[in-house]
């Protein structure tokens, strides 16, 4: 029995516990194949090259197009239901896009233009069936604070005007080219974290800011920051008006709450009493505005930066609606499509008198609720904002601002996700504290500072995690060949005079000194352990399954491990290395001169079945020398 057990053994060191050493790829496809698992992970095109070539353009072409995979398959059974999702959503966009306009310090117009081109892009390269298109709350704050650091709205209305469509021009070629060139992961730098508490806080200043037209007051800061805002309210307190009855008015849906208020405010001469309304809305479509954009001047560079940063909080809101509601559908959406359906709709925006769009929350939400079934609740609405704009655009003269501001007050109301805050606190604290520095930073400081904190403190995390990677001691799981974390798993047993590690992230420059130091700590420890037992640790086993990289730097590393630990007379012994390890210890001549081949396995078990053989001979050879 022990002799065939010691055959086996044999047979696995000389083996190399059966992993592949000669595997090797060409350069060419090593390259192509990390470009292939960062920029394309869900492998779009997969299967097309069986295809004849026509049917090969064809496919391509539906990909950037989704909307030729829809409508050859639409029917009047779930036309029905996008006209109800379409009309429902129109109700409100009315009432948001002349309200989010105002917020951005825009003639109320725009708002409406914005509601009706980006849809019909949308329809055609989005991906997703329940995103509803328009303006947002925290984009359009977002641009106003940055643009008017540069221009007054009141002094120059027309270049501030012109800034906004400047801006959208560049969020489009941003966003489409994140989407063609797939670098979707820059907007996952904004962690859901951070989106909470950016929201949160945009929310809360953008409340503060509605007080201007919740109390009347003619004159208020353009800052967002609290003190600023608390402080235009102490300084122009005198101009406060009774808040007409209206208000209260806010818990029934937008719409009503404008048609209403303006019918009240038209009938009783509100703008002669002190009442501020929206004034003239002129009919008509779009005009083109591809001549109004500003490309040089002074000014090139705030539209830049705006269109940057207003791009990727766009493109990370719209993207994260998307897919919550895909979610519940069990759909899938792409979301490198997405960025190029976005992309589009505001370049194209851009050129038709519209600033920045994406997939508002609240209004994706009320379109899925509603039941639609495909992007065409989208040109259901656009085509009822058309109505508008050509035949009801004056009779929206009348409404009170106090109105629109209840509006986005109730809107804000839902972004600040208390509970949210709570469930972080409880989850995760440094996801909390990364939320909460956007959320103070936005409230206290201004908007692009509290973004801008809360990503670096999220960057800060992952680079942590990259320069700290976590080692474990492992343990077996009694009566399998299952080893586990003993710290995880208090049953799991270590094996006598053998210490088990496992390393769990890529070995770079970065972290290779913490992990030289991290091993050498634990063997350390195990050392005093075995000698508490009378004994001597013999062999140190490395788990490299989970190492999906390691540069020069890092095989250097181990080899400075490897003389400490033969210095002591402690074997080291590699298992599971992946091919991307593999690769590499064998070019750099660490497995053929360092280690050896024999050291190398398979399995945990297989390199702890080797170790106890090399121990056996070792004392066996001790025992021959004493006789």
């Amino acid at each position: 029995m022990g002799t065939a057990s010691g055959d086996d053994d044999r047979h696995v060191m000389h083996q190399g516990g059966g992993v592949n050493l000669s595997a090797r790829r060409p350069f060419s496809e090593a390259l192509r194949s990390g470009l292939a698992e960062t920029f394309f992970p869900d492998d779009p095109f997969r299967g097309f090259g069986a295809l004849p070539p026509k049917e090969r353009a064809w496919g391509a072409l539906k990909y950037f197009v989704p909307a030729l995979e829809w409508v050859p398959q639409y029917g009047i059974d779930k036309f029905k239901f996008d006209l109800l999702a379409g009309i429902t959503i129109a109700s409100l966009a009315i009432p948001q896009g002349i309200s989010y306009a105002r917020l951005a310090n825009l003639p109320p117009i725009i708002g409406l233009y914005s509601s009706f081109v980006p849809p019909l892009l949308y329809a055609v390269f989005g991906s997703s069936n329940n995103l509803a298109v328009g303006t947002v709350a925290a984009a359009s704050l977002l641009l106003a604070s940055i643009i008017e650091d540069e221009v007054s709205p009141e002094d120059n209305p027309e270049l501030y005007l012109h800034l906004f469509y400047t801006a959208a021009f560049f969020t489009g070629i941003f966003q489409t080219a994140l989407g063609v060139f797939r670098l979707g992961l820059i907007v996952d730098f904004l962690s859901r974290s951070t989106i909470t508490g950016f929201m949160g806080g945009t929310a809360m200043i953008i409340i503060m800011q509605q007080l201007k037209g919740l109390l009347g007051m003619k004159h208020f800061t353009s800052k967002t920051d609290l003190i600023s805002v608390v402080g235009s309210i102490f300084k122009y307190r005198h101009e406060k008006k009774k808040m007409p009855h209206l208000f209260w008015v806010s818990a029934i849906a937008p719409f009503m709450v404008v048609v209403i208020g303006g019918v009240f405010d038209f009938l009783v001469h509100g703008d002669e009493h002190g009442i501020p309304i929206v004034g003239d809305l002129k009919k008509g479509i779009n005009p083109i505005s591809i001549s109004q954009l500003r490309f040089n001047g002074k000014h090139v560079g705030v539209v830049v930066k705006a269109g940057l940063l207003s791009g990727i909080l766009a493109l990370a809101e719209g993207i994260a609606v998307g897919r919550s509601l895909a979610m519940i559908k069990n759909e899938q959406i792409d979301g490198n499509k997405e960025m190029i359906a976005f992309g589009m709709m505001n370049i194209v925006g851009s050129f038709t008198s519209c600033y920045l769009t994406t997939g508002p929350f609240s209004k994706s939400a009320v379109n899925f609720d509603a039941g639609c079934k495909t992007p065409m609740s989208n040109v259901v609405m656009s085509v009822c904002i058309l109505l508008v704009l050509l035949f009801l655009a004056p009779l929206f003269k009348y409404t009170p601002l106090v109105a629109l501001s209840s509006i986005i007050v109730v809107a804000m109301i839902g972004l600040i996700k208390v509970k949210e805050f709570i469930r972080l606190y409880r989850v995760d604290k440094f996801d909390f504290c990364i939320c909460m520095v956007a959320f103070v930073g936005v409230v206290f400081f201004t908007m692009v500072i509290g973004l801008s904190a809360s990503v670096g403190l999220s960057v800060l995390r992952a680079l942590l995690y990259v320069a700290r990677p976590a080692t474990v001691k492992l343990g077996n799981i009694t009566g399998t060949e299952v080893f586990r974390d003993v710290k995880q798993y208090p049953h799991a047993k270590s094996v006598p005079n053998i210490l088990v590690l496992q390393l769990g992230s890529p070995i770079y420059f970065v972290n290779a000194g913490y992990l030289r130091e991290r091993i050498l700590r634990w063997v350390e420890d195990e050392e005093h352990i075995c000698k508490g037992h009378g004994q001597d640790l013999q062999c140190l086993v490395l788990d490299l399954g989970g190492v999906t990289s390691i540069d020069n730097t890092g095989i250097g590393m181990l080899g400075e491990v490897h003389k400490g630990l033969d210095r002591k007379g402690i074997m080291i012994a590699l298992a599971n290395p992946r091919l991307q390890v593999t690769e590499k210890l064998v070019v750099s001549g660490y497995i053929k001169d360092t280690i050896g081949e024999e050291s190398v396995f398979l399995t945990i078990t297989d390199a702890i079945a080797s170790c106890r053989y090399g121990l056996r001979r070792f004392r066996g050879k001790e025992g021959c020398s004493e006789v």
